[in-house]
């Protein structure tokens, strides 16, 4: 059995050992050594962050049981892509599609913090008022389906391997719910990291409620986009622990941290100063 196949028949469990066990170290690190005291109840936010998580991946798994590994397989046997195309070798076309698609996702990142009907969505995450390892998983559905769509259409025009699909949705996963985690990191070794990826310390900056923190660090995965396109900020100005998370104009428990509210959201008010065509 080749690698691709491999990967297909077990995808799913190879995903849910990396999400489980980053979620269980993240969560041992956090009560060892947090960074920041908690606002809400843990158990509340936990209990309906987790929940939004296991209806996303219900209602991806009605949609497109296969989801983006199906479409790279469907592709591949098509000869669809550059590297089908161009006939990259597969350990290349696995990595550059990785590095490509990661790129894809701090665009589309942007994106939701840009175009005003797509923020109303992407608010959801962004109105958690307490900044965990949850906080990395927490997308509201909407979110989740146009992200899919998008992944599509970058690995049917790539021709992204399906190694490179799970090794890019385990990366993705396990290193937005690192850069999310409530951990305390030596100030040096954040400086050396932030380098390579994306820490907590850098990431925690995009949830502050100041609109012009809001709208930089919009990186998952790899740092070198917000460094080299203009939207990196180093701190943020009141300070990791002074600073406050979430969202101005939505401060309320019941929208924050309780599932239906949390579902409202894209509905609910108007859209505010933090999208970038806002930014000053």
């Amino acid at each position: 059995m080749g690698a691709s196949e491999f990967v297909m028949k077990h995808e799913v469990a190879i995903r849910l050992v990396f999400f489980f066990g980053i979620l269980l170290i993240m969560a041992l690190w956090e009560f060892v050594a947090p960074r920041r005291k908690l606002t809400v109840s843990k158990t509340l936010r936990w209990i309906n962050n987790l929940g939004i998580v296991f209806l996303d991946s219900f209602l991806v798994r009605i949609i497109s049981p296969a989801a983006a590994v199906g479409m790279a397989a469907f592709a591949h046997e098509r000869g669809w892509g550059l590297f089908n195309y161009f006939h990259v070798s597969y350990s290349l076309a696995v990595a550059l599609s990785v590095i490509v698609m990661d790129f894809v996702i701090y665009l589309q990142h942007v994106m939701f913090h840009a175009i005003p009907i797509f923020w109303r969505i992407h608010r959801m995450h962004h109105a958690d008022l307490d900044f965990d390892v949850t906080t990395g998983i927490r997308f509201h559905p909407f979110e989740i389906i146009l992200s899919m769509v998008i992944k599509f259409g970058v690995v049917v025009v790539i021709g992204t391997p399906v190694l490179g699909v799970v090794i890019f949705e385990v990366l993705l996963n396990a290193t937005s719910m690192f850069n999310h985690g409530n951990v305390r990191i030596l100030r040096g070794l954040d400086r050396v990291l932030r380098w390579i990826v994306v820490t907590p310390e850098m990431h925690r900056v995009h949830h502050s409620v100041v609109y012009y923190e809001t709208n930089s660090n919009f990186g998952f995965n790899l740092p070198l986009w917000d460094r080299f396109l203009g939207t990196y900020r180093d701190q943020p100005s009141m300070g990791h622990e002074g600073m406050t998370i979430g969202l101005w104009n939505f401060r309320n428990t019941k929208h924050c941290a309780i599932l239906p509210g949390m579902l409202a959201i894209p509905f609910l008010g108007k859209v505010g100063g933090y999208t970038i065509d806002r930014r000053k």
